[in-house]
């Protein structure tokens, strides 16, 4: 399954799309000071703009034919122990690729007047950030993705403990604690695997290993361990509304947008390829999972009183579809939960801009708080009613393609399944839809609100982005599709051949 394959391409675009950003990110804490602060954040939306066009041969150039690894890039480096500076990207990665470089832009623009204390180090931290997440979905080295898995919690961590809210610290130190255990057991099964592969740490030779059912089951719960804390899955999705609340706009969208696709994307890279009849057997575990998920946590949504906190524990019942359809073991299902982490990186990352727009403007995030903002915001309103109905799953939205299309798949595996998964929808809609009522319509009850100024250029502009995605990924998927398809497909034929 999915032998490497060198695209022919004249540039090493993979590494430029890793290093770019991470480059720009330490140009910034060179030359950045707050004392000049345009020159830091011009340096800044440079380095993240040239971040992103790095991305684009990858799309322009990319074979959707074939499930062979393009862009490959191969050097050795840890020899002793044959670890190797090993790139590529398929159907299933690229996508992320892109996603991580789009929404770097936007969190940089996010910032721009938002953030005025240690701006450097603020746009850095994002900039490196990004080059890791992309190391993340383009390594094909099992020594490099876990170097690069690791490395992102770094910036983060301090993202959210030195930018975040008043209990920033406390946030901070239990995500980091959460992913801790997770990740030394995502070690222990790496370097078992290191040593059945008869010691390399290849991805590809590990998907080609024909491991007994006991060591399967194994290094099945191993990954699970740590990409259950990274999707979040329930039950260890706790640190997830903490770190959201306390973290500042920009880590939200990140975090949302980008850092919980890490999780996602482990199963597929590892997970099914590597342990497909431990995946098998443990399908009813993971559908369980992934429907308490949608269905609880969408309930525990509800009742929230902070905008930030109603949104993350969203997240957590969005990435529940995610799971749900990487388990039915149809394309229909996998495409589904694949377009619906591009469509969460474009929705969630659009509600956490509307909740930091709105903070800037009263600072807070209690929903009690608001009410008639239409009557001073207009223009914002527009864009929130288009965000949180995506987030309800409204037809010609992103929102809605991947969530019916993960139902599907999960009615083409199982008819109840997929039933409970399409009721979820009803909470979706209710949890969206009462704090837009509430925010955005009715009078207004607070003075302070009619003080609020509408959308500057700027804010216009990034959420016009994210709305043209929305819609357009909602309208028309098709392109989305047509890059993974074969990928896919490749997938879940060698996940349906049995190793034993």
């Amino acid at each position: 399954m999915m032998v490497s394959n060198m695209a022919s391409s004249t540039l090493p675009w993979l590494t430029l799309s890793i290093f770019v950003p991470i480059i720009a990110g330490l140009l910034v804490l060179l030359v950045g000071r707050d004392d000049r602060p345009e020159l830091t954040r011009t340096v800044a939306l440079v380095g993240a703009v040239l971040g992103f066009l790095v991305t684009i041969p990858l799309y322009t150039g990319f074979d959707p034919t074939t499930a062979n690894m393009q862009f490959v890039e191969m050097a050795p480096w840890i020899e002793t122990f044959s670890i190797n500076y090993h790139l590529g990207i398929d159907g299933i990665s690229l996508w992320f690729v892109l996603l991580t470089a789009f929404i770097t832009i936007i969190v940089v623009l996010a910032g721009w007047q938002v953030i005025t204390s240690r701006i450097a180090q603020y746009m850095a931290a994002f900039l490196i950030l990004s080059g890791f997440m992309v190391g993340v979905f383009a390594s094909l080295d099992g020594m490099l993705f876990y170097v690069f898995f690791e490395a992102t919690l770094i910036p983060m961590y301090l993202i959210i403990g030195v930018w975040g809210g008043p209990n920033r610290v406390y946030a901070a130190i239990k995500f980091f604690l959460y992913t801790l255990l997770g990740s030394l057991l995502l070690l222990i099964a790496f370097i078992y695997l290191w040593w059945a592969a008869g010691g390399s740490f290849d991805i590809l030779e590990w998907h080609a290993l024909k491991l007994s059912y006991t060591p399967q089951i194994l290094i099945f719960l191993a990954l699970l361990a740590a990409f259950a804390v990274k999707v979040p899955m329930w039950p260890v999705h706790t640190w997830l509304p903490d770190a959201h609340v306390e973290a500042p706009t920009g880590g939200s969208v990140v975090l949302a947008a980008i850092m919980l696709k890490l999780g996602a994307y482990g199963f597929l890279r590892f997970s099914l390829p590597i342990t497909p009849d431990a995946s098998h057997s443990l399908a009813g575990m993971m559908i369980a999972l992934s429907l308490v998920a949608v269905i609880y946590i969408g309930l525990v949504a509800i009742v929230q009183d902070d905008m930030k906190k109603l949104v993350a524990y969203s997240s957590v019942a969005h990435m529940g579809f995610v799971t749900l359809g990487f388990f039915v073991f149809n394309a229909v299902g996998v495409e589904g939960a694949i377009i619906q982490m591009i469509s969460h990186g474009f929705v969630s990352g659009a509600m956490f801009l509307c909740i930091g727009v709105l903070y800037d403007r009263l600072h807070t995030r209690e929903i009690a708080a608001y009410g008639g903002v239409i009557n001073v915001m207009p223009r914002f309103v527009t864009f929130f009613v288009l965000f949180s109905m995506a987030n309800a799953g409204l037809p010609a939205t992103s929102g809605f393609v991947g969530e019916f299309t993960v139902i599907m798949g999960a009615v083409q595996y199982n008819f109840w399944i997929g039933l409970l998964a399409a009721l979820a929808l009803i909470l979706g809609a209710s949890y969206s839809l009462w704090m837009l009522k509430r925010v955005a319509f009715g009078e207004m009850t607070n003075d302070n609100v009619r003080g609020m100024s509408d959308l500057n250029s700027r804010e216009f502009f990034i959420m016009g982005l994210l709305a043209i995605a929305v819609l357009y990924m909602g309208i028309y998927p098709k392109p989305f599709t047509d890059v993974m398809h074969v990928s896919v497909e490749a997938l879940l034929q060698h996940v349906s051949v049995s190793k034993l």
